[in-house]
């Protein structure tokens, strides 16, 4: 009997496709993402370069290619440069602005992109005034970021992202000769210790977060004077003595302690390229961290095969070689801080912190910011103060304030601008315009001109006024001669005002002047009519005598 169907099976509509679906599924590489978090110049670029092992950017390039969300991604390979594990890519923002911060949940939603993404913030080792107050600003706006638009889904993937942290946490055993699948089956082991003091108090979405003081070869690079050290710790920074060891390990057990409580690792960089590929290592083993175990395994069922991390973390913690720290998440703790040095309070820090944090507005005298400020003071370079605002009278209210002043006094007259200083006379008689600017046509000369005009045409008319020199008549109605007189006065030049009118004043000949102007208009007027009237005889007959 034939067991064979009676016809084959139909195949599927979209054969080609359902094959390459399935090969792309199996054959589907992994995508990683570190949001590169840091204020502008702390080092982000040479940061970025080391992760994705490009050459660094040249220092013009930087700057032209400063946008406001970076992006840049690179393929990570297996030691044998064969295989191609997983895609890297590397999102920065220029500074903490709102402008910037604000468009990292476009390309990075938190729904999505939270199992995948880590925080890597960038502090500045020359400007180390400013580490506490960075963190508090970056750290907040991750807990922003990872609340997203508090959707049912995002709260299952923060619930499993701070499950697969805290159990990384609790399982962390510092790394040995032993493979690494010796160190990831301790993960399936029963025992499970509980967090520490202060350990994970806050990351409430499990991120991994990356805390990166970079330049850190520039501590031994001092000036020699306060604040002109390259590392902005002033004279202090000029070698290893004790005060500088003393207040670099306070700094670096401030920064531990804030790390411990969001479970984040803290690493010192420099130039040197292994620092760089420390970090590196250390980023991508936190971003293929394996998940938690589920609750078989903690109730004693057989456990799963245990998940193994592609990228494992082989180098011990380093809290002693001051250029090149490296502190991992779930080592630390505050007994490890206080060590260090023991006058040091890792609670009383951590309380400072979350006063700090209650705070919206200024920090508290007592706040983490308010201490760190009194351990590392501000050496940064001030800002010119702008000058006090200008707030000008209004025209009205300065006029109404100076109008009686300025009325009692005799000086503010307009007309003396118009006066001549040369001549003390013409500017007591109060002329102003043209004729106190022609020495030429003084009033007596005006007075004399006038005369001899009226002397011409007056003809026999009365006698002419006495001059005292005989001048040459000139035609009625011209201007005064130009050429030069003959001496009049006692000094033999221009007659001067008191010489020529008999001590008169200027008001004087003026009035003298008008008065003498309408006499000769009358006389004028009368001479016109007696010269035109006919001349009688003693007879009254009107006839015209002529040849007698």
């Amino acid at each position: 009997m034939d067991s064979r169907p009676s016809s084959p099976e139909a195949p599927p509509a979209d054969l080609w496709g359902s094959i390459l679906d399935s090969v792309s599924s199996s054959r589907s590489i992994p995508s990683k993402q570190i949001l590169l978090l840091g204020q502008p110049s702390t080092g982000k670029s040479t940061l970025a370069a080391g992760l994705l092992q490009k050459p660094p950017a040249d220092e013009k390039e930087d700057h032209a290619t400063d946008f406001a969300v970076g992006y840049d991604f690179a393929n990570v390979r297996d030691e044998a440069d064969e295989d191609t594990l997983a895609r890297l890519s590397v999102y920065t923002v220029p500074s903490s602005a709102p402008e910037y911060t604000s468009l990292l949940p476009y390309f990075v939603p938190p729904r999505t992109a939270l199992p995948h993404t880590l925080v890597m913030i960038a502090l500045d080792w020359t400007r180390p005034w400013t580490f506490v107050e960075e963190l508090e600003t970056w750290l907040r706006w991750v807990e922003k970021w990872t609340r997203g638009d508090g959707a049912r889904e995002l709260e299952i993937v923060r619930e499993e992202s701070r499950e697969r942290l805290q159990a990384h946490l609790q399982h962390y055993s510092e790394p040995s000769v032993d493979p690494p699948t010796a160190v990831s089956s301790s993960m399936s082991g029963s025992t499970v210790l509980p967090l520490g003091p202060g350990t994970l108090t806050h990351n409430s979405a499990g991120v991994p977060i990356i805390v990166v003081c970079t330049k850190a070869d520039l501590f031994d690079e001092g000036g020699s004077d306060l604040g002109t050290g390259a590392s902005g710790m002033g004279g202090m920074v000029r070698g290893k003595g004790g005060e500088w060891e003393e207040r670099t390990d306070s700094i670096m057990q401030v920064l531990r302690t804030i790390c411990l409580k969001y479970g984040a690792g803290l690493f010192y960089t420099t130039q040197h390229p292994t620092t760089l590929l420390t970090l590196r290592q250390y980023a991508l083993h936190m971003l293929f961290l394996p998940p938690a175990p589920s609750l078989a395994v903690a109730s004693g069922a057989e456990p799963p095969a245990p998940v193994r991390n592609p990228f494992p973390f082989t180098q011990k913690p380093n809290y002693l070689d001051r250029d090149r720290i490296v502190v991992p998440a779930g080592w630390d703790s505050w007994g490890k801080i206080t060590i260090m040095r023991e006058e040091f309070e890792a609670r009383t820090w951590g309380e400072a912190w979350e006063a700090d944090l209650e705070t919206e507005g200024d920090s508290p005298s007592d706040g983490a910011k308010a201490l760190f400020s009194a351990l590392v003071p501000d050496q940064g370079v001030k800002p010119t103060p702008l000058p006090p605002l200008n707030n000008p009278t209004p025209e009205q209210a300065f006029l109404a304030k100076n109008y009686d002043e300025n009325a009692k006094r005799t000086d503010r007259d307009p007309r003396a601008a118009f006066r001549d200083s040369a001549d003390p006379m013409r500017g007591a008689a109060g002329l102003v315009g043209p004729m106190g600017g022609m020495p030429s046509f003084d009033l007596p000369t005006v007075d004399r001109v006038l005369s001899e005009m009226e002397t011409g045409i007056n003809g026999n008319i009365g006698a002419p006024p006495p001059r005292a020199a005989a001048a040459p008549r000139r035609p009625a109605g011209l201007a005064p001669s130009t050429s030069p007189r003959q001496p009049s006065g006692p000094a033999g030049g221009v007659p001067t005002p008191t010489s020529a009118t008999g001590g008169q004043s200027q008001h004087e000949v003026l009035q003298s002047f008008f008065d003498k102007l309408l006499k000769g208009g009358k006389d004028r007027t009368s001479a016109s009519a007696t010269t035109t009237a006919p001349k009688t005889n003693g007879n009254g007959n009107g006839a015209a005598e002529e040849g007698s």
